[in-house]
């Protein structure tokens, strides 16, 4: 069997290998690149529309990234970090769009307003110094606070219709908030990427074998799943960006980074209204608190979305507990992972995350009464007959080594590379596909550190992104700069 090879493999036919190959493609036309993908379409998993949350998360209207401390202060740190983060994202979309690499941008990007919805006193005091902490940033300066009746029946109309008049409400509103259909824009790339030299694209091949050769590169052996065809890959880098399924591959690499990662998977559902007369009336994504035991990724938000051109109405998401990575994926997965560099941190994790589990079989077993009586937290006039449940992906959380010697459950994302710069995974969920381009730079420095460091890079890459290399956490003219063009060539402004 020949061996065909490449410069770049990419396993994984989701935002984040497409981001990667689309960046590798601009910095150097000349690399050969081969993407292999288990499913018969690109975007299909994790990226798909309907199966991720990834509405373009900014740290706008998610309350998770702005937790309270003991004593009652509002952090934001990580809300700044994932913000400036999404504007690189942003920049990265914007010169595609410009360079007519992608089309127009309403097939994967709409203006919707990001909005969070509080109710009770706690709630609203707790928004109130949200608010002011962060307003007072330059990266959301533009954001608005309410308490009047008569604005939020103008900014959300179905949260605050029939609502009782004596509760106590409040929310907050950024206008240039967006939507983003990842699948859409993942497989707008991957087109892109096909009509270009030295890109092949392999579907429904799953990677069977990962395996290190004496010379540095990497042997990865795919087998066609409709025709049975077994091909032998050879590549001096691979990426592992399989969403669920990087953390087996990765685990496969055998590389020292990657011992002691385990991975807790967590599934997902949506309520979902697609009825016109219902849809219209809402146009805004409005994030509530999570309820106390559930996951960071289970903050309940009414959200517009437009998913392959079609808007909608989702509700949730409501997680559940399973052992798949994938939702299309086997019920061995969690139990194949287990090893005896993770076995001890996932015990210590399973011991330690006993609320968290019950919580998320109690999801599980929610009659659709139950899902819609939560809906009526934010939409007080909620039918069950206008609603119907969607499966969403899978996210599997990370579990690491905690420096005490058990487990700690992660819950974002995370990069594992090779120290030697052949191989890198991603690992994790949200905020995931939003901070995509950011992701993807973190990548590219650490595995062609020398070539990064070029002047021809550094160039290229300051055209793809003309931020790279500065900060827009402390750089308010910057921000500025960058945000004034994004907001124009997205039509987000």
């Amino acid at each position: 069997m020949a061996v065909r090879q490449a410069d770049v493999v990419l396993v994984g036919g989701g935002v984040m290998s497409a981001t990667l190959g689309m960046m590798l493609r601009q910095l150097d036309p000349s690399l050969d690149i081969v993407m292999v993908e288990r499913l018969d379409h690109v975007a299909h998993e994790s990226t798909d529309g309907w199966n991720n949350a990834g509405t373009g998360h900014a740290g706008y209207c998610e309350l998770n990234y702005t937790p309270e401390s003991e004593d009652g202060e509002v952090t934001i740190e990580r809300a700044l970090k994932i913000n400036a983060s999404f504007e690189v994202s942003l920049q990265f979309w914007s010169h595609m769009v410009e360079q007519g690499i992608l089309p127009e941008p309403k097939t994967f990007i709409n203006r919707t307003p990001h909005q969070s919805f509080v109710w009770g006193e706690d709630g609203v005091k707790f928004l109130k110094r949200r608010f002011e902490k962060l307003s007072a940033h330059h990266l959301f300066r533009e954001m608005e606070y309410t308490e009047s009746p008569r604005e939020l029946e103008e900014w959300m109309p179905l949260v605050v219709k029939n609502r009782d008049p004596m509760q106590r409400v409040a929310a907050t509103r950024i206008r240039h908030g967006s939507d983003v259909d990842f699948g859409s824009l993942t497989r707008s790339m991957v087109k892109f990427l096909e009509s270009t030299p030295n890109f092949e694209l392999m579907l429904s091949s799953p990677v069977h074998y990962l395996a290190k050769r004496d010379n540095g590169r990497w042997k990865v052996r795919v087998k066609n799943q409709k025709t049975g065809e077994q091909t032998k890959l050879e590549a001096g880098f691979v990426f592992l960006g399989a969403g669920g399924g990087a953390l087996p591959m990765l685990q496969k690499s055998d590389i020292d980074e990657s011992k002691g990662y385990g991975g807790f998977p967590v599934s997902g559902q949506w309520l979902v209204c697609q009825k016109p007369e219902i849809v219209k009336q809402h146009n805004s994504k409005v994030y509530g608190k999570a309820p106390i035991g559930a996951p960071p990724m289970s903050v309940p938000h009414l959200d517009t979305r437009i998913i392959n051109g079609e808007p909608a109405l989702l509700f949730g998401p409501f997680a559940g507990f399973t052992t798949r990575f994938l939702k299309k994926g086997s019920m061995f997965d969690l139990f194949g992972s287990v090893s005896s560099t993770n076995l001890r941190p996932m015990l210590s994790v399973s011991r330690t995350n006993m609320d968290l589990t019950r919580y998320l079989i109690g999801e599980v077993f929610q009659s659709h009464s139950d899902r819609v009586a939560s809906l009526r937290n934010y939409f007080p006039d909620a039918q069950e007959e206008d609603w119907r449940l969607q499966e969403a992906g899978q996210r599997v959380q990370i579990i690491k080594k905690s420096p005490e010697g058990g487990g700690k459950l992660e819950f974002g994302t995370e990069i594992v590379a090779a120290k030697d710069g052949t191989l890198a995974a991603l690992l994790g969920a949200s905020p995931g596909a939003s901070t995509a381009a950011h992701a993807m730079i973190d990548v590219i420095e650490r595995c062609f550190p020398e070539r990064m460091k070029t002047s021809e890079w550094q160039e290229r890459m300051k055209v793809m992104v003309p931020s790279y290399g500065q900060s827009l956490v402390d750089d308010e003219q910057l921000l500025n700069k960058v945000r004034e063009r994004t907001l124009s060539t997205l039509k987000l402004g």
